[in-house]
């Protein structure tokens, strides 16, 4: 057998059992062993009955003392009851729907027992796991290993399934070099999957994962090092910049020091004579489109097409008025290209994008479709970067020779996550916000404030200005206690504001009705729109002053930041409401940070403390590892030394590419496929 050898190879592995493993991922040898424990029960030190304490797991040594009895306490249901006791006292177990208990657990024998004490039900206990006094090893003596679990799997046969695999697999691949092993001091791959599905101790369980965390950050480091290296590699012709004059000159506002420092590092990386890969990371609302509109304009002065890349349509129509407006008076054809444009349209801008008519051509992901072929793309732009994966950023640079990369990101997040995020770009950060925005006051407020909360939607109404109400969930049951979208509208909209005029939109909406809900919001339509957080990444409302966000703690504190960054788009004063009802302080104080601070870069580093990485990005963690054992929080020391080892390799490997990599370049490959996500 080898490691990718189908799971029914496994002896007691049938159609029955193969399913339930199949619903947790694991189709193969290789799946079972990368299926790592979630916890670890600690067994290895037996305590006595005196010392058992509520709620604390704890292995203990007994006789039973009572004949073990069963009764039906119910239609289908049984318990068996026994008493267990030994020097130090004695305690009740309850063995529910487990009938044969009674006949494996016999009167005046000792026992290792393993289980927790119930809550306020004294000396209780419920299903502990159990074994002959005599025969100790599965509840005794070790660090049992706890998996998550599917429907039909228990974690015994998980476990005997493992132990089974380790067996026939043998000796594991190496994929780090034993020079990387040896300077890390980290054990070999084979100890390591043995060690972590079945520890000694908590010292070989803590070297095992070691070496695993290592792997997985090697592994994801040495992928970005390759894009990078190839990356650098390129040459293009450098652009001239003596252009940008009449760019400076035409802007309505003066910029803002990091805005320019941001334009410096794109201008020199365009007239460097090799290939620019740079994020540009900067707050809500700090002008990141007119630094993407300085280098548009800087490629399309130099004979090139720019794309300008955006995860919406409504986005996209928003980019497009605002880039046309700038560099239209300038001479630049700017040019939109969405799905929802009918045939006749689409096929009429694919024509002026391959002539190159449209010099700047700003869209959805239609810009990657088949069709589209471009005259001469010499810069690509991607918008809202952390919903696109690393693979998928350079799928648009693809259709030219070669041509320059800016992304943008409005998610601020830690140099910490940003390290292996972004690892293979050049980072531009502003800081600023433009002269005149005023920074959003921000309140935390419970429900007995509802009514003071509703007189001032109403005051901001009167003064002409607009509302986003925000909900968590879409429709009502989806969680108890959650305000729901469309529920909330109804009742915003019947009972409490009915001199107003209320709009909803949702995930779960066409994309045609969404965007029709967020223009006629934006065109004044509506006093009141009540959303999900699809508004998260959304068109400019200027007149919109006030967010307020239902059940707040539903929310990470850098996804509260970007809601709140929808409103303080344009001069008068803006205000964002957290209404939340709970009463955990910890809870309190994380959202009495962000009414304390606007800067997003601070939000961030808390949220990560608090939350993980995943918050930043979604359930998906865009553009990050799918990571297994690793913490970017814990591991951060590891992560580094596994860059710099990866970047060593690199250097010295030729890429990836010396016979002895094969199967560490195999993984890559694997691995930055597995990233690849939707656009749509």
């Amino acid at each position: 057998m080898d490691l990718f050898s189908p799971v029914t190879d496994l002896r007691g592995v049938g159609p029955a059992r193969a399913a339930a493993l199949q619903r947790l991922g694991i189709f193969t040898l290789y799946d079972l062993l990368a299926y790592f424990p979630r916890d670890y029960e600690d067994r290895t030190n037996p305590v006595e009955i005196a010392q058992l304490q509520p709620g604390v797991p704890a292995c203990f040594e007994a006789m039973v003392v009572s004949q073990p009895v069963l009764r039906r306490i119910g239609k289908g249901r049984d318990v068996t009851n026994l008493t267990a006791a030994d020097e130090t006292g004695k305690l009740t177990l309850h063995y529910f729907n487990q009938p044969y208990i009674k006949t494996q657990l016999h009167y005046g024998e000792r026992y290792y027992f393993y289980g927790t004490l119930l809550p306020e039900h004294g000396m209780q206990m419920a299903n502990p796991a159990f074994e002959a006094a005599d025969r100790p090893g599965v509840v005794t003596n070790r660090l049992l290993p706890v998996y998550p679990l599917s429907a039909g799997l228990s974690n015994r046969t998980l476990c005997a399934c493992i132990r089974q695999a380790l067996s026939e697999a043998g000796a594991l691949p190496e994929l780090l070099p034993e020079t990387v092993r040896t300077q890390y001091g980290l054990c070999g791959v084979t100890e390591a999957y043995a060690t972590v599905h079945a520890p000694e101790s908590w010292d070989a369980l803590q070297r095992a994962r070691k070496r695993l965390v290592f792997e997985e950050f090697f592994i994801f480091s040495a992928g970005i090092a390759v894009l990078r290296a190839s990356r650098t590699e390129l040459h293009t012709v450098p652009y001239e910049t003596g252009c940008m004059d009449a760019f400076f000159r035409a802007l309505p506002f003066r910029l803002t020091g990091a805005q320019n420092g941001a334009i410096e590092q794109i201008l020199h990386d365009l007239s460097s004579g090799h290939v620019m890969n740079r994020l540009v990371q900067g707050d809500v609302g700090s002008g990141k489109t007119m630094v993407a509109a300085a280098a548009c304009f800087c490629a399309v002065r130099n004979g090139k097409q720019a794309a300008f890349m955006a995860p919406t349509e409504i986005l996209a129509e928003q980019h497009e008025k605002t880039l046309s407006a700038l560099l239209g008076p300038l001479g630049v054809s700017v040019l939109l290209l969405t799905g929802a444009k009918t045939p006749a349209h689409k096929r009429a801008a694919r024509e002026k994008i391959a002539s190159g008519e449209a010099q700047l051509i700003v869209g959805t992901h239609a810009l990657i479709s088949a069709g589209v072929e471009f005259h001469a793309l010499g810069l690509v732009v991607a918008d809202e970067q952390h919903r696109f994966g690393v693979a998928q950023r350079t799928r648009l640079t693809e259709k030219g020779d070669a041509p320059h990369l800016l992304v943008m990101s409005a998610t601020p997040i830690p140099r910490t996550l940003a390290l292996i995020a972004y690892g293979d770009l050049d980072v531009s950060v502003i800081s600023e916000l433009p002269p005149g925005r005023r920074p959003v006051e921000t309140f935390l407020v419970s429900e007995a404030l509802r009514e003071r909360l509703n007189g001032f939607i109403r005051k901001q109404c009167r003064e002409g200005h607009q509302v986003y109400v925000v909900c968590p969930a879409v429709e009502d049951g989806e969680e108890n206690a959650m305000k729901s979208a469309e529920s909330w509208a109804q009742t915003l909209r019947d009972e409490t504001f009915p001199e107003l005029r209320v709009g909803l939109v949702h995930g779960r909406m066409k994309s045609a009705e969404k965007d029709a809900a967020l223009s006629a919001f934006r065109a004044g339509g509506y006093d009141i729109l009540v959303s999900t957080t699809v508004v998260e990444v959304g068109v400019d409302v200027p007149n919109a002053t006030l967010m307020v966000i239902e059940n707040a703690e539903r929310f990470g504190l850098s996804q509260l930041h970007q809601l709140r960054g929808r409103v303080g788009r344009g001069s008068a004063q803006s205000y964002c409401v957290l209404v939340s009802g709970t009463r955990n302080e910890e809870t309190k104080k994380r959202l009495q940070a962000l009414c304390k601070t606007t800067d997003g870069f601070k939000i961030a580093e808390q949220d990560l403390a608090l939350r993980g990485p995943g918050d930043f990005f979604g359930s998906r963690q865009h553009g990050l590892p799918l990571l297994k054992v690793a913490s970017l929080q814990m591991d951060l020391e590891t992560l580094r030394d596994a860059q710099q080892a990866a970047a060593a390799v690199i250097r010295s490997a030729d890429s990836l590419n010396a016979p002895e990599l094969a199967p560490l370049k195999a993984r890559v490959e694997a691995l930055f496929t597995r990233q690849e996500v939707s656009l749509n």
